[in-house]
């Protein structure tokens, strides 16, 4: 049997390294292995399907380009952590009453414990074989899913996200730019085939065609980072999910592989699982702000949060939750203020 190159044995190492910190996958490609980043990039753009986040048309040269993010950069090390859920994330759906909050936010902000641990390998790496490193985790602009589809994590499929044979749609992904040159691992072929069931799972029809998707239509992006009041027709699609949307997601059928998160800060709080509209409807921004400390949800403030509950309350049917939507009518915050009368009126036409 051969012997392993110094790169080679060096790999090996890295990858119980990654599993040492809580990660259940890892693989590698060069920066400059997605050059299909930028046409689609574009289009997307061009289309409007951006939405409100012009975020996405900032810097996009390195967004385009990740070898351009960092010239020096020889090496992507792509890293997978699981946050499937023990429970089944659609039965919330069907209580009116409570709120559907995404899987992947109803504990900690996974941004913090990814990039903690990124970092925990980082510094490894560069005590083992010298080097320079950077790492990311979705707040740099990285193509981050079709370096993992590059580096063989898994391939994207038709609702855009990452899909592996190994994890199901269930991780988050992170990344670690490193001058060194590391073997790198074969991208991943299209396991999709003729299914379309995370396309029809869509409540708001986000998707126009097969890997492609309409942000503006998205649940995810109308919930989280749509800012303002929310197209009436909209609305009703929401149903009572108010933070995110997992539809597509759970609706692959490649998460029957699946490995429950061993994290067990991705493990849903108590009190998130399947949270009473009527006492998020009654947060302040104080007890907002305090509820979420360290949580994801943070992020978009209790104006938007409430806002979010409120259409759900207007979906609920439940006549019980009138009191809760009319106590918002003189809300500082016009959105939330038309929301409340907004659900009050959607309640009472369906007495």
């Amino acid at each position: 049997m051969p012997e392993l190159s110094v790169f080679d044995d060096l790999k090996l190492r890295l990858q119980k390294k990654s599993q040492s910190e809580g990660f259940d996958d890892i693989r590698i490609c060069r920066p400059w292995d997605v050059p299909q980043v930028s046409d689609n990039l574009n289009q997307f753009l061009e289309k409007g399907y951006h939405g409100q986040m012009n975020w996405l048309a900032e810097r996009i040269h390195w967004r385009s380009d990740p070898s351009l993010l960092w010239p020096v950069a020889r090496s992507v090390i792509m890293l997978a952590q699981s946050y499937a859920p023990h429970d089944d994330p659609m039965s919330i759906l069907g209580q009116q009453d409570k709120a559907a909050i995404s899987v992947y936010a109803r504990n900690k902000d996974y941004h913090d414990i990814v990039k903690k641990r990124l970092k925990a390998i980082a510094r490894w790496l560069i005590a083992e074989a010298g080097g320079e490193v950077k790492v990311y985790v979705d707040t740099a602009p990285v193509p981050e899913k079709p370096l993992g589809h590059a580096a063989g994590l898994g391939w994207q499929g038709k609702h855009t996200n990452l899909v592996s044979r190994k994890l199901g749609n269930w991780f988050f992904i992170g990344s670690i730019f490193t001058t060194l040159e590391l073997p790198v691992d074969s991208s991943e072929e299209d396991h999709c085939g003729s299914c379309t069931k995370c396309l029809t799972a869509c409540p708001t029809d986000a998707f126009p065609a097969p890997y492609q998707l309409d942000a503006r239509r998205c649940i995810s992006y109308l919930t989280i980072e749509h800012k303002g009041p929310v197209d009436r027709e909209l609305r009703e699609k929401l149903g009572n999910r108010i933070y995110g949307c997992d539809d597509c997601l759970a609706a692959c059928p490649w998460n029957k592989f699946a490995q429950d998160a061993r994290e067990v800060r991705y493990h849903a709080r108590d009190d998130l699982m399947a949270p009473r509209l009527a006492d998020l409807a009654a947060l302040t921004d104080a007890n907002f702000r305090k509820k979420f400390s360290g949580s994801p949800i943070k992020r978009i403030g209790r104006d938007q949060f409430v806002r979010n509950v409120l259409y759900a309350i207007g979906n609920s049917g439940q006549s019980a939750l009138n009191k809760s939507a009319q106590n918002l009518f003189g809300d500082p915050d016009p959105v939330v203020a038309e929301a409340a009368r907004w659900a009050v009126a959607k309640l009472k036409a369906r007495i």
